[in-house]
């Protein structure tokens, strides 16, 4: 038709010309091998993405799954720090192979490449998507069960990047008890509803502080909203992590494999229960 601009999307006529939607999806490394991929999302940052993401990849290994850790977050990894690993990471004509943690967790960061792991990344928008997507398709994840992606905070360009490029099968919210985080992370919700993918848990972090004298739980940052905010969006599973100096302090020493926090284990089972 002479006066076709050529964008299927926005035209009603079912011409000659039109063509389906093309998939943005891109192709894992060829000798990779993964079964499942988790996006752990936040609406804004210091919220505690990146130790949620740790203690979940930590407990699915414990599990006797293979997990693996993409760290999407490419100016903030903190990722090989929380697993106490600073060795870089190696490759060959096949590709990247990522770094193993000492409980067999895969890892894979920028960090991991830097030859010193506190410099800064100062790159636009462009080359961090670039490299998002090689983590995926030059990596060399070996018979992962679970890759954990740990995205960035918000609905930018490496969000609409992991959304659109992986094959995500599931993703855990994180979130913090302040009402404006809460609305933050509303956006987020919004942002994987709008582009069809499966809300698998939602967990709030810093929660609650126990007091080491008398035991009781005090609401530090304001009341619980996790269960009306699941409920509200129909999000299966939800978990309340305390706000504890002991798990910073592992976090900080490289020790996150060593915690064990039994309120992500209905986070993990809806994780493992989403369907491929």
């Amino acid at each position: 038709m002479s006066e076709c601009n050529h964008d299927c999307a926005s035209c009603s006529q079912n011409c000659g010309e039109r063509k389906e939607p093309q998939s943005l999806l891109e192709k894992p490394n060829p000798h990779a091998r993964i079964q499942k991929v988790i996006a752990v999302c936040s609406g804004k940052g210091g919220v505690g993405k990146s130790l949620v993401t740790a203690l979940l990849a930590s407990a699915a290994q414990k599990k006797g799954l293979r997990a693996g850790v993409l760290d999407a977050d490419i100016t903030g990894p903190s990722i090989p720090k929380m697993f106490g690993v600073h060795e870089r990471a190696k490759g060959d004509q096949s590709g990247v192979y990522p770094v193993q943690s000492a409980g067999g967790v895969q890892l894979m960061s920028l960090n991991l490449l830097l030859d010193n792991e506190t410099d800064p990344v100062i790159w636009r928008g462009p080359l961090i998507t670039g490299t998002v997507k090689q983590f995926w398709t030059e990596v060399i994840w070996d018979d992962v069960d679970i890759l954990f992606v740990d995205m960035p905070p918000g609905t930018g360009d490496v969000t609409l990047t992991v959304f659109q490029s992986l094959p995500v099968d599931g993703i855990v919210f994180v979130t913090s008890p302040q009402e404006l985080v809460g609305m933050i992370v509303e956006k987020a919700v919004k942002m994987a509803r709008m582009m069809n993918l499966p809300l698998a848990a939602l967990v709030e972090n810093m929660s609650y502080f126990v007091c080491p004298d008398c035991g009781k739980e005090h609401e530090i940052f304001g009341h619980s909203r996790v269960a009306g905010t699941a409920q509200a969006f129909g999000i299966p599973a939800t978990a309340r992590l305390p706000l504890s100096p002991d798990i910073a302090a592992a976090a900080d020493r490289g020790g996150v494999e060593g915690l064990s926090l039994p309120q992500l284990e209905g986070v993990l089972a809806a994780v493992e229960g989403l369907k491929k």
